[in-house]
């Protein structure tokens, strides 16, 4: 039986704003909690005996205040305090971790890390060119490798498709780290900008497989039904596209559970733009040529 996946293409694209549209409104509300890498601060990490309890925390805030130091980010993981703050000096760490000493007993420092405002602005900056110049490099990749693609298409609309297609993914991607973000502390860093372009990457290479067999059929068959051309395209490459995603799924679960926490959230970002960009290449990227011509053909009727 043949799977007519263009013919409910409107409810993949449903099923991707389902899933966008949430992370849009995240993003407008809260925005992404970004790291001490990104806005300048410190990030520490103490280890106590044992689990820290609520009255403990207010002890290690008020310590933080009595030094003149906010506080922005306080979290608990098992019986390690996460503290992210307004920037720490050395003097000033010494003196707080002198004063937890006094007041709480056994504390010990696992980690301290200090970036200034202006080394952050300027990382945030360089992953934003980042993202951006990624994005017109392949788009305009895409437009001269194909551009020999028989007609009904073109070349412009093969790069429009996959931009918009690998746009989907950052906005899911960014979108549901925005949620994390805000409800469960997860923080973006450098990490978590490599996820990004890695998935920008995956899933261009994804929807290229696509569009390369379309531009196949194409010369072979002509483009008379373009929509049963690239239904039929889609479904030779399913198997394969689907096959590559598992693997490298696979491997990043693996990660997931024995990778430990510094990449934990690195591995979940890959795993959402991978999956993601898997969907898109099959259900949105394709679709949105056959509706770009539908709405050509309708046009010179």
């Amino acid at each position: 039986m043949k799977i007519d996946i263009i013919g409910k293409k409107y409810w993949y694209f449903l099923i991707s704003l389902v899933v966008i549209i949430p992370g849009i409104i995240s993003l407008i509300l809260f925005g992404l909690n970004l790291s001490v890498e990104f806005t300048g601060g410190s990030n520490l990490t103490l280890a106590f005996p044992s689990k820290v309890s609520n009255k403990e925390l207010m002890q290690i805030s008020g310590i933080f205040t009595q030094n003149k130091i906010k506080i922005q980010n306080l979290t608990t993981s098992g019986n390690q305090v996460l503290i992210k703050s307004q920037p720490v000096s050395q003097s000033q760490d010494i003196l707080i971790m002198q004063d937890l000493k006094k007041d709480l007993g056994n504390v010990d420092q696992q980690s301290y890390e200090t970036i200034g405002p202006t080394i952050g602005a300027e990382t945030l900056k360089n992953a934003i060119y980042a993202l951006v110049i990624a994005s017109v490099l392949i788009v305009l990749y895409i437009t001269w490798s194909f551009r020999s693609v028989p007609k009904p298409t073109s070349s412009f609309r093969f790069g429009v498709c996959a931009i918009i297609a690998l746009i989907h993914d950052v906005l899911v991607l960014i979108g549901l780290f925005s949620i994390f973000g805000h409800f469960f502390g997860i923080e973006v860093d450098s990490l978590f900008v490599t996820a990004t372009l890695t998935v920008i990457g995956f899933s261009v290479h994804d929807t290229i497989v696509v569009f390369d067999r379309i531009r196949e059929n194409l010369r072979r068959v002509g483009g008379e039904n373009f929509a049963e051309v690239v239904n039929d395209s889609i479904l030779q490459t399913l198997d394969r596209s689907l096959n590559t995603s598992l693997t490298v799924i696979l491997v990043l679960i693996a990660l997931l559970i024995f990778g430990g926490d510094t990449i934990r959230w690195f591995v979940v970002a890959l795993l959402i733009g991978i999956t993601s960009g898997t969907y898109s290449s099959i259900f949105n990227a394709s679709p949105l040529l056959v509706v770009w011509q539908e709405i050509l053909q309708r046009r010179k009727k």
